[in-house]
């Protein structure tokens, strides 16, 4: 490779250019180096795809990757390679093992995370504090097992990993210590779930639970409800995962998956958790099922699951009604369904305007922001999700319902219609100026909150998180210069330094990502 990463983005251009203007010689290329995606709709990613093939690498991140290594020492290459084996970059992986193939070598950690049988065992044999000893002073090494992806590429080391687990936990350690994520927190995430709800691996989970980890963990449970199957959620109740106050339930219906809630009911859940006091620790804040149903528009059958199941259709929230809150936030069948249950139906007048808007037929005077009931102050954030709700958005904004009004954790609504990469709704919602540099709770910044839901929001894979970037940077929001290369999607990655070339003025020093 001689020509320069740069080069090559400008070649991957001047290949784009000429391929939408048809160019003989860049129909040939795209035909002898087929691009990702069908060629009828191609992104900045396909083209830089193209390069990448024609160039002898299999893709545009193992050829970027390959350009960083020349300059890269050897500590920089085992942090990378920690990152990847814990993000399932597998073929960033197998790059940094065949370029450095001693990479692990003398590394713990790295020798856990690669499940490495002979060397652990090894090292604990020599030393057997290592089972105990917080690796970087931040996670105990069961942790770090827990945390690799790699069983994923390499089921046929599953085994290897068991045994790995058995060693650590025959000198001592502690099936249930957690990792501290970060300094500016002491809460920790058990081995339970890292293996469960981060690395979906399923083996270690089990082994986990068999030879006694706590599965009231606080976490484990709650996020066993986001991997697209019930394996993790089976084996957690299985071994008396208690979902009493955990918020499991509540999750479960974000996700409209009546099988996930028809198991959390059957082991205890209670569809109105309010007064549910959790196994080992405080009431988290919680909302009345049918109340949630109402939010996150859940299909009639799982309304009659949580009816049938207790739900009770008179139980208030923050002064609110099952019935009216159906209303304002526009769930006609659900509101159906529970006036066909004996529901209260009465609603105070302010409440009446807000279904107004949700009807299509708002009241003709404007509302005033304080006199909304707490309840339903946030309903534009809680409505940024859904596309489907443009309008009823807008008809509330034209009522005087507050747009830019920052929930109990300090998110806007600019900022969830990003992390949701909701463009549409994003686009009308930067019309109303709101307040761009806003820090939400999390210290998130407009852009970092993009970026986070481009990596963590379920629905990421359908969403448009690059065309809310976009309107963010073109509305003029700091590019801080670091997360052109901290981001985890490499088309993410070249968006946004193509941008940071085409408006080096943006382009900050420091920031939040």
């Amino acid at each position: 490779m001689t020509k320069s990463l740069d080069q090559l983005r400008r070649d991957a251009k001047t290949l784009r250019k000429a391929h939408q203007l048809n160019d003989e010689q860049a129909l040939q290329r795209l035909k002898s180096h087929a691009p990702r995606t069908d060629t009828a709709a191609l992104k900045h990613a396909d083209y830089l795809h193209v390069i990448a093939r024609e160039a002898g690498f299999p893709s545009w991140p193992a050829l970027k990757l390959a350009a960083d290594l020349l300059g890269m020492d050897l500590a920089t290459k085992r942090q990378r390679l920690k990152l990847a084996l814990s993000a399932g970059h597998f073929s960033a992986v197998e790059q940094f093992l065949a370029d450095t193939p001693k990479i692990a070598d003398g590394d713990f950690g790295l020798c856990l995370g690669l499940y490495r049988k002979s060397d652990v065992l090894a090292a604990l044999d020599k030393s057997p504090q290592l089972a105990t000893d917080l690796i970087a002073n931040q996670a105990p090494p069961l942790t770090v097992l827990a945390r690799s992806k790699w069983v994923h590429h390499k089921p046929n080391l599953s085994e290897d990993m068991l045994e790995i687990a058995r060693a650590l936990h025959a000198n001592g350690a502690d099936l249930n210590q957690g990792a501290v994520l970060s300094a500016e927190t002491d809460h920790t995430l058990s081995p339970l779930y890292f293996a469960i709800g981060h690395a979906n691996n399923m083996a270690l989970g089990q082994w986990l639970l068999d030879n006694g980890a706590d599965p009231n963990d606080g976490e484990s449970l709650y996020h066993s409800t986001e991997l697209g199957h019930h394996d993790g959620l089976r084996m957690l109740l299985a071994h008396g995962a208690d979902p009493k106050g955990t918020n499991a339930l509540l999750r479960a219906m974000d996700f409209h998956d009546t099988e996930a809630i028809q198991l959390l009911l059957d082991h205890g859940a209670q569809v109105d958790e309010l007064d549910a006091t959790p196994v080992g620790g405080e009431v988290p804040w919680v909302i009345p099922a049918l109340h949630q149903a109402a939010r996150r528009m859940v299909p009639a059958d799982l309304a009659t699951l949580l009816l049938n199941n207790g739900a009770n259709p008179n139980r208030q929230f923050e002064g609110t009604t099952p019935y009216a809150y159906a209303r304002v936030f526009g769930h006609a069948d659900l509101a159906d369904q529970l006036a066909a249950r004996g529901a209260d139906q009465t609603m105070s007048p302010m409440e009446t305007a807000l279904t107004g808007a949700a009807d299509g037929s708002p009241a003709a005077g404007p509302v005033e922001p304080e006199e909304i009931p707490d309840a339903y102050r946030d309903i534009i954030r809680m409505l940024t999700a859904y596309t489907a709700k443009l309008d009823h958005i807008k008809r509330l904004v034209a009522m005087g319902v507050e747009h830019d009004r920052p929930d109990s954790e300090g998110l806007t609504p600019v900022q969830i219609a990003g992390w949701e990469g909701q463009s549409e709704v994003m686009e009308y919602l930067l019309t109303l100026k709101p307040d761009l540099a806003h820090i939400n709770g999390y210290g998130g910044t407009l852009l970092s909150t993009i970026l986070h839901g481009s990596e963590n929001c379920p629905g990421r894979e359908n969403r448009d998180h690059i065309g809310c970037l976009r309107l963010a940077l073109a509305h003029g929001v700091g590019l801080p210069r670091r997360a052109l290369d901290h981001v985890a999607s490499d088309e993410i990655s070249e968006f946004l330094r193509d941008w940071a070339s085409d408006h080096p003025d943006q382009l900050v020093e420091h920031g939040a990502f």
